[in-house]
């Protein structure tokens, strides 16, 4: 009978040790640790969208609209990519909602430089300057959200390259 007993309270200590672990798992990530995680993701597209969208501006001043589309469309996939990895990064708990919402607004770089893109080839140099006002001030959104992770590369600033 006192096998049984321990063979049942051993169990039951497995299992509750089994649930927990993921609630200490949560627990264990900071700010500094995410920060850890996610700004080599950022460097490497800050680092990416440098070489892409070089002369970019110099392209666009010239008129040279149609020349400067694929550099658009090419930031906008390369964040993408940075976007699936800043997703698959474990956040602090109590810094979800700040997170989803800097996400949202990553997300929303992305699909403004594919539509800066498409204004682009079709020579709309109007429709341009707005999605570079609407990208700047998306960014800027962006940066309110995580100002207390103090990042360096998860800043968005456009304007350096439009």
């Amino acid at each position: 009978m006192g096998k049984k007993i321990f063979a049942a309270l051993s169990t039951v200590v497995m299992t509750l040790a089994m649930l927990a672990a993921p609630f200490a798992e949560a627990a264990e990530v900071t700010r500094e640790s995410y920060k850890e995680a996610v700004e080599p993701i950022c460097k490497t597209n800050t680092e990416a969208n440098e070489k892409i969208l070089k002369g970019v501006r110099q392209k666009v001043k010239a008129g040279k609209l149609k020349q400067a589309a694929p550099q658009f469309e090419k930031a906008g996939k390369a964040l993408h990519r940075a976007i699936l990895q800043l997703k698959a990064v474990k956040q602090p708990t109590a810094d979800e909602a700040k997170l989803a919402k800097w996400l949202k607004y990553v997300g929303e770089e992305e699909k403004l430089f594919l539509e800066g893109a498409k204004k682009l080839r079709a020579n709309d140099k109007v429709g341009l300057q707005k999605v570079v006002v609407k990208l700047n001030h998306n960014a800027m959104q962006a940066n309110n959200q995580v100002i207390p992770f103090e990042f360096k590369y998860c800043r968005f600033e456009p304007s350096k390259f439009t």
